[in-house]
């Protein structure tokens, strides 16, 4: 089987596959403190709860946009998988040619979902993650990676209302009943959920025009299926489009 793990700067998402099939996945915080053993009874203490074992694993694939958290995850892999994990970055097999200004600056995810997207969908393509970030790439019809756009994510802007604004309260990220809300709480599920259905709907639309066609587009990451339910732009939710991509590129590097 193998382990697929999605270091994010909030959360790490880990799935393990059983050939094509996705047994089981899990997402636990990003902690630039846990040291590998910490790290390790998280693991030890998901995999029964799926009915696996840590001898069913034989392969692993990393991701990561955390730099720090990276090596930790790969010693934990070798000290107790007993396992050298795949690292998607430079050198690595993704079937993306990235046609950027500096390819070294484009987030192993945003390949990986490239990656997964394309063989998955054909293209062109628009790619849409809710994470920390909200991200939006394009994607050819070949499979290149174009480039995007970067936005403050949806939990990261829901925040800074609750932290820069004294009268504001943290609110459940869910969509009002109506546009115009009645109340504090109303009003801040309004701008944040509609006006990020906003955003993204402008987004798409520009970066369509750019595209000189119609791409699907395909949304991925957290918030995905909630802000997916408000537009009609978003074609495919994939929640688990990333740790598809990190299968597929392991497949192609074995």
């Amino acid at each position: 089987m193998l382990l697929a793990i999605d270091i994010g700067n909030t959360t790490i998402a880990i799935g393990v596959f059983e050939g094509e099939k996705l047994r089981a996945t899990w997402r636990v915080a990003t902690d630039l403190n846990k040291t590998v053993d910490e790290y390790a009874v998280l693991l030890l203490s998901l995999l029964p709860r799926d009915g696996l074992l840590l001898s069913d694993i034989d392969h692993a694939i990393i991701a990561s946009v955390v730099p720090p958290v990276e090596p930790i995850l790969e010693e934990l892999s070798r000290r107790y998988l007993g396992i050298s994990p795949l690292v998607v970055g430079p050198g690595v097999k993704t079937g993306v040619r990235i046609c950027t200004d500096n390819p070294r600056e484009v987030g192993a995810d945003r390949v990986v979902n490239a990656a997964a997207a394309h063989r998955l969908y054909g293209g062109p393509l628009v790619i849409i993650d809710f994470g920390t970030a909200t991200t939006v790439d394009a994607v050819s019809s070949e499979g290149d990676y174009l480039g995007g756009a970067i936005a403050p994510g949806v939990g990261i802007a829901a925040e800074a209302l609750f932290e820069r604004a004294s009268k504001l309260p943290r609110v459940e990220l869910i969509p009002p009943e109506h546009a115009i809300g009645k109340n504090t709480v109303a009003s801040m599920q309004s701008g944040i959920i509609f006006g990020y259905v906003g955003l993204i709907e402008g987004l798409v639309a520009r970066i369509r025009r750019e595209l000189g066609g119609k791409a699907q587009v395909v949304a991925t990451g957290g918030l995905s299926t909630v802000i997916a339910k408000e537009t009609k732009v978003v074609d495919i939710v994939n929640p688990h489009l990333t740790l598809i991509g990190l299968r597929l590129i392991h497949e192609m590097n074995r």
